[in-house]
Order: structure tokens, then sequence, then C-alpha cells
């Protein structure tokens, strides 16, 4: 049932939003049932509230919610900013957010320049999830023109929160893929990305400079960002970049972090493929040594790195070794509602890990609703599903468990069978 919609009198608190769990991603989070609203079934299913009437409710929090980000209180702002971002992140709302994107970006550059730490790594991922909701045109560049100052502010203040730097440097690469319209300030951007992680470069003589983890994870989301922007740059930026970084990429596997090893790895499969889009014939002069760097990490044996990061290493290192030798590329199936669509590049990977990272588990709603989003990954327009579909697509929590344990066999079987006993000698 609908709440009594009396405004708590000390500064509108409204209850925490429930978060999105995985389960929810599958074909259930086509009908308006949603985790975010009190009403749990519709009218036609025994509920015991009309369709509108839980519109209406979840409408009415989110208002609750946009009018606490200018609350006094910094945990009812951290709230309202983390109840906004569950919101955008799982349901489609580009009508209601198109009304007041306006009322949130200046509750979002409020947040950005008077928060701290947690609210203002909130304030950054909202203002990315308003773009994702917006779509790329007008409205959403306005709203970045409006937030694009302060990210790179906060970016290159060295004194600023570092997890407010960290959050900013993902938000403001997907931003700038979504919302930018000049490929100059593109290119103005990526030069702040490299500005910080070409500081984790090893040095001439082969020694790592001494950083911080949390440093190194600024300069690792720096460049996973600058990799993203690579995918819409020109021919022609694209050769100078390949000239310029594909050498000076390599000293990035000698990190002393996992997290930078395999986020340059990909970089550089990422480049491969771009350049061999613009010549087939594409030749590397240093190809070689680099091969051997990587099919060293695909097999790293080394005792003083932990097992964990080893094999998740290995397994992204065998991967990009093939993009580098053989131009080859391990695709992925994505499965949402009645469709499907393949991850088939590590271009396609790289922007889908980006927009990922944003919606988390609602990912699967945005590509089955989201116009820009279907735009993105070439899906069309978005395909209506009725409820009788919907019905008899479910499949009931037995069969689903059947269906996992029977993968789960088959897995461990190939992984028995083709796994290289030899890797793992002296790990234990």
């Amino acid at each position: 049932m609908p709440r009594n919609k009396k405004k708590n009198g000390k500064g509108g608190q409204h209850g925490a939003v429930q978060p999105f769990s995985d389960e929810d991603a599958s074909i259930e989070t086509l009908s308006h049932c949603s985790s975010l609203s009190d009403v749990t079934s519709v009218a036609d299913e025994g509920g015991e509230a009309s369709e509108d009437t839980a519109q209406e409710d979840f409408q009415y929090k989110l208002k609750g919610f946009i009018d606490s980000t200018v609350d006094k209180s910094a945990k009812t702002r951290q709230g309202a900013l983390d109840g906004l971002k569950t919101a955008m992140a799982t349901r489609i709302l580009y009508e209601f957010i198109s009304e007041r994107r306006m009322t949130i970006t200046d509750s979002i550059e409020r947040c950005l320049k008077k928060g701290k730490g947690e609210e203002q790594r909130a304030a950054a991922s909202l203002a990315c999830l308003l773009c994702i909701q917006l779509g790329s045109g007008i409205e959403s560049e306005e709203v970045f023109k409006t937030l694009k100052p302060i990210f790179k502010n906060i970016l290159a203040d060295g004194s600023a929160n570092i997890q407010a730097r960290q959050a900013v440097a993902t938000s403001l690469g997907l931003c700038t893929l979504v919302a930018e319209d000049d490929i100059l300030d593109v290119q103005a951007t990526m030069e702040c990305f490299e500005s910080l992680f070409t500081r984790s470069y090893a040095r001439a003589d082969g020694t790592c400079p001494s950083i911080s983890p949390q440093m190194s994870q600024l300069h690792v989301n720096a460049l996973l960002s600058w990799a993203l922007l690579l995918t819409i740059c020109s021919a022609n930026q694209l050769k100078g970049v390949l000239k310029t970084h594909l050498p000076r990429l390599q000293r990035l596997l000698e990190s002393d972090d996992v997290n930078m090893r395999i986020a340059a790895g990909e970089t550089i499969a990422l480049l491969f493929e771009l350049a061999r889009d613009i010549d087939s014939e594409f030749e590397f002069d240093e190809w070689e040594e680099l091969c051997n760097k990587l099919n060293a990490l695909a097999t790293d044996c080394n005792k003083h790195r932990a097992k964990t990061d080893k094999r998740k290493q290995r397994s992204v290192f065998r991967d990009v070794l093939k993009a580098v030798e053989e131009g080859d590329f391990q695709s992925e199936t994505i499965r949402f509602g009645t469709e499907r669509m393949t991850i088939d590049s590590w271009v396609r990977k790289r922007t889908y890990d980006a927009f990922r990272e944003f919606v988390g588990s609602g990912m699967n709603y945005h590509l089955q609703g989201n116009e820009f989003i279907r735009d993105v990954f070439e899906l069309g327009p978005p395909i209506l599903v009725d409820s009788a579909t919907m019905k008899a697509m479910k499949i009931s929590r037995f069969e689903r468990h059947l269906h996992n344990s029977a993968a789960f066999k088959a897995r461990t079987k190939a992984r028995s069978k083709f796994r290289d006993k030899r890797v793992d000698v002296g790990e234990f």
C-alpha cells in the first residue's frame, strides 16, 4: 500500500532503498514489480495495489531522495544518493529524470564540492548513472558540461580524498563516452588520465616506482577509462597512441599490483585489436619481447604472489596472449529476457564492463529497455514482451538448481581435462 505522503519534519528522510539482487536481474525484471517499491506484486497476481499506485509510490520515494540530497545531515545525503543510484541502476526512468535533471545535477555538484569521501564517491557514480539514463544528446551534454570541470579538479587535486579521486576517474571516462560532443575535448580528457597512470610505468632500469595500493587503484581506474575512450578515437588519433604508448604500456606489466598488470594487459590487447582494424598487416617492433612477457604472466608461478592473484592473472593473460599473437578473442554470450548478445571483441568487452560497473546486476534490465545502451551495442529498439510470454519463460527454483549443477559439473570436467598440471607445480 502507498505510504502516508506527509514529509518527515527533520529534512525529508525516507526509508532505505532495497538492493537489487542478482536473481532480480533475470526476466523477472521485465515486470513492474520492483525491489525499490513496497508493492511486491501487481493486481492481476493477487497484489494489494495497482500498477499505477505502485508507480506513484515509487516516484514519491524518488522525489524524497532528491529533496534529501540537500539535507544538513551527511548521513541523510549519503542515503539519498545511494537510493537514487539504486533506482537509476535498476529501472528505466528517462521521463522522470529528464524533468528533474538540472535539480539532480545541482545536488550532485553540491555533494562533489562540499561532501567528503563516500559522499563524493556516491555523487560521482550518480552523475554517471544520470548520463546513462538521459542517453547521448543535449540533455546529458548539459549535465556533463556542468560537472566536468569539477571532476577534473578533483582528479588533479593531490590533496583530495583518494577514494573520491578513484570514483571520479571511473565516472569521468564513461560520462565522456556518453555525453562529450567534441573529439578534441575527449582527447584532452584522455591526457588527464595519461598524466596519472603513466606514473606507474616502470623506470628505464626496470625498477618499479613505490606507489601505495590506494594510489595504484587510482592509476588503474585512469588507465581503464583511457582505454574506454580509445574505442571512440579516430584512426589518426589511434596511430599517435600506438606510436607513443604501446611501447611504454609494457612497463606496466611489471607492476607489483595485479590489477594494474591485468588492466595493462587488457589495454594492450585492445590496442592490438584497434590497430589491426586500421591495418590488417599491423606490426609491432617489440612484438617478440612483448609476447615473452605475456607468456610469462600467463604461466606465472612466482611463490611471492598470492595464489588467487596468480589464477586471476593467468586466466586473463592467456586471452591477452592469444589476442596479440593470433588476433583471437574468447567470445561470451550474454542472455537477457528473450534476447542474447555476444561479446566478441575487446572493444565490446571494455564497453560492456564499463557500463556494468555502474548498473551492476541491473545490466540485463538496461539491455532490455534502455534505448541508449541498446544503441551502443547495436541491439535495435526494445522488444516488448507480454505477461503471458514472460510467465512461460520463468523456470522454477528447482529447475534452475538442476541447470546450475549440470553447468558446474561440465565446467569442472572441462577444466580438469585441459588444465596444465605443470603450471601448478610448487604452489602448495
